[in-house]
Formats: structure tokens, sequence, C-alpha cells
């Protein structure tokens, strides 16, 4: 690809990115769901300008330094408030992890015809909520604590156990794992080892900045931050495939609560930066999706979609929060919103990839149906969420008085894109 090509490509993926933002500021539509239709009409399904494939081997590694970002700074915002909280998270992640899995196994082979193998790969990619569309879909429509934390609390632990479970499940079926053992003590390995080595990068990146805490170093922590971020992720990925996910979430989580690092002023650089890199890979990926792969799919892909948003999802809502102190509007709008975003995009692409070099039959599908859940999740609960959620009385009411009483004063780039987040 010439030097040429590549800057037309970044150049229209950047500027449909920011061109969906802005829209999404005009019109108060979610801008998670603008920024895939603008994916759609840039790539292989509309217009044809952006190729994604034609960056190579190097989309693996521009997708996974932005992802990590993303989710360093979703780390850095992780807050456990009260143990109640805690409690409905990590019920809601073990329980989903168990139904939803089995439950995207079977749905993907009875419902869009998968082989078994691939639907195994499938289940795993599709198991997280995204932090990368759940966070700014919840901080947009301002929905009050603690379904806010929780939500954006489930995508951030369940994100990188679905990617190394994805990757290990692919190596079983492609042969390079042998049995169910080898899988076991690699998802132990690569989540354990991610988080270890991410929490000691987080101790060393927090003594940095704690030595940095006047004014004039303020860009140099940033800088500082970004270097451990890239480093962190290029040193697991190197040591332990897909451990970068998890330890990029455990070096942001161990910042974020050593107050000495005054994390909150960190937070609003590394906040606009996750906010560029979600509005530069949302379209970027959104452009691979081929009506080809997906019209195969006819409605046994749509129906295994349906299956796990309306029935697999309330289920597992509703037996990890049987006795916690939800109320039934809170437990509705949990079991209803859970898109999924661009970590499983990511996976998907390059997984795809690596069946179809090993001649595992299905591979096509896997991305079409990945896809596919990818824009019904986005679009239909991205559009309905908020009415919903107003419906229920589960909005902020402290933060709309507060915007009420900004409108008449002027605003910034930066706030802009801050609240459309």
């Amino acid at each position: 690809m010439t030097p040429e090509r590549l800057g037309l490509l970044w150049g229209i993926t950047v500027f449909s990115g920011a061109g969906a933002r802005l829209l999404s500021v005009l019109t108060g539509l979610p801008g998670v769901v603008l920024l895939l239709l603008s994916g759609l009409l840039i790539g292989r399904s509309g217009l044809g300008l952006v190729e994604p494939l034609d960056l190579g081997k190097g989309l693996e590694t521009i997708v996974g330094l932005l992802v990590s970002l993303v989710l360093f700074d979703g780390g850095l915002n992780l807050r456990f408030p009260g143990g109640a909280i805690k409690s409905i998270v990590l019920r809601i992640s073990s329980i989903r992890l168990i139904i939803s899995l089995a439950a995207g196994f079977l749905a993907a082979h009875w419902f869009a015809g998968l082989g078994w193998s691939v639907a195994g790969v499938y289940s795993a990619i599709v198991l997280a909520t995204g932090p990368t569309v759940v966070t700014p879909l919840v901080r947009q429509i301002r929905l009050a604590s603690p379904l806010s934390d929780v939500l954006e609390a489930e995508g951030l632990i369940l994100e990188p156990i679905g990617a190394v479970l994805a990757l290990l499940l692919l190596e079983l079926v492609v042969g390079d794992l042998h049995g169910w053992k080898e899988l076991f003590l690699g998802l132990l390995s690569r989540l354990g080892g991610g988080v270890l080595i991410g929490s000691l990068a987080g101790l060393l990146l927090s003594e940095g900045l704690k030595r940095l805490r006047t004014e004039p170093y303020i860009g140099l922590r940033l800088q500082l931050t970004l270097g451990v971020i890239f480093l962190l992720y290029g040193v697991c990925e190197w040591l332990l495939p897909e451990s970068g996910l998890p330890a990029s979430v455990a070096a942001g989580f161990v910042v974020g609560q050593r107050p000495s690092t005054q994390a909150n002023e960190l937070d609003k650089l590394i906040r606009e930066l996750a906010q560029l890199a979600i509005t530069m890979l949302f379209p970027l990926l959104a452009a691979d999706v081929s009506w080809g792969e997906l019209s195969p799919l006819g409605w046994g892909g749509i129906i295994c979609v349906l299956f796990l948003m309306i029935v697999v999802r309330p289920i597992a809502v509703s037996i990890a929060t049987y006795g916690l102190p939800l109320d039934n509007k809170q437990r509705l709008f949990l079991s209803w919103l859970a898109p999924r975003g661009i970590v499983t995009a990511a996976v998907a692409s390059l997984f795809s990839i690596r069946l179809e070099q090993a001649g595992v039959l299905g591979a096509g599908k896997l991305q079409g149906l990945v896809f596919l859940t990818i824009l019904m999740t986005v679009g239909i609960q991205g559009l309905t969420a908020k009415p919903l959620a107003k419906m229920l009385g589960l909005l902020d009411e402290d933060e709309d008085e507060d915007e009420d009483e900004d409108l008449d004063k002027p605003t910034n780039s930066a706030s802009i894109f801050t609240e459309s987040r």
C-alpha cells in the first residue's frame, strides 16, 4: 500500500468519525451508533473508500495499542463505591461467563449454522459487553448510579476474559493447543500474568506521576503515561498473547486507586485521547463489514442475536441480581443494555483470517455473525437506551439540572466531545 493511499485511508476514517461525533452533538443521537454507521458508509458495505485489510499486519498492532489506551482509561475510572455494587458486578460477570458462553455456543450452531468448533469461538468473542460502547453511551444518556457503575465495570472485567478465551479456543480449533487442560492453564496464565504485569506497571507509573505533580509537568505526565501503556501492551503481547488487555485494565485501576497520582487530572487528558481512539477505531473496523458476509446468515443469524439479547441476557441478570438491592426497573434496564464493541470487532476480523489460513470452514460466517451481533446490539440498544432509562426514571436528575444551567454558557470543542461521550 502506497504512503499516499495509507494517508488517505486514515484521513477518511478520522474525518468520518469526527463527522459522526459532530452529528451526535447536533442531533442528540447516540455517538456510537453514528460511528458505526459512518464506518458502514465508507467501507465495503458502502462507498468502498476504506479497506482496513490494506493495513496488513499493522492493523492488529494499531487496534491493540489504541484499545489498550481505551481500557486503561476504563481501569482508571473503575470504582466500586459500595459492597452491594461489587457483589452485583462480580455475580453478573461470573454468571454471564457461564450462561452466555453455553447459550452463545448452542445458538450459533442451531440458529446460525456455525460448526461446533467455530460456534465456541463465537460465543467467547461476543461474551462481553464493550466498554468502548457502554461507557460513552451511559455518560451521554446520563444514566444514574449504581447502574452506570455496574455496566462499565462489567464490560471492563469480561472484555479481557472473553478476548483471551476466544484466542485459546481458536488455538484449540487450529491445533496449536491440545486438550482442555492446556486451554484452562493458558487462560489462567494469560489473565493472571496480564493482571500481575499490569499491576506492577501501574505501581511504577504511579511513583513516576507522584513526582510530576506540579503544573509545568502536565504534558510530561501524559507522555509518560502513554509510553508506559504502549510499552506494557507490547511486552505483554510478546510474552503472553492477548494478556495486554487485562494488563491495561489492571494498570489503569492501580493508578486510579492511588490518590498521590492526582488521577482526576490525568483522567481528563487520557479521556480525550481514549475518545479519539474510539472515533478512529469504530469507523475503521465497521468498514470491514461486508453485506456478502451477512446475507448468507439470513433469519437464522438474526434469531441467534435476538435470542442472546432478549432471552439469555435477561436470564443471566435475573439470576445474578436475585437477592441484591436492585428494584425491578433497574433489573429491566440491566437486562436490556449489553452492546458489543471495538474489541469484539477487532478479534472477529483477526480470528477469521487465522481460521481461513488454517482451512477451517465457517470463518466468513463467524465474522459475519459477530458483526451482525455488533450491528444489532449497538443499533437497537443504543437508540433505545435513553428512552427506556427516561421511562423507568433511571436518569441522573442532578446532571440534567446542571445541563440546563449550562445551556447559556459558551462551550468549546473539548467540552463537546466530553459531553458526547
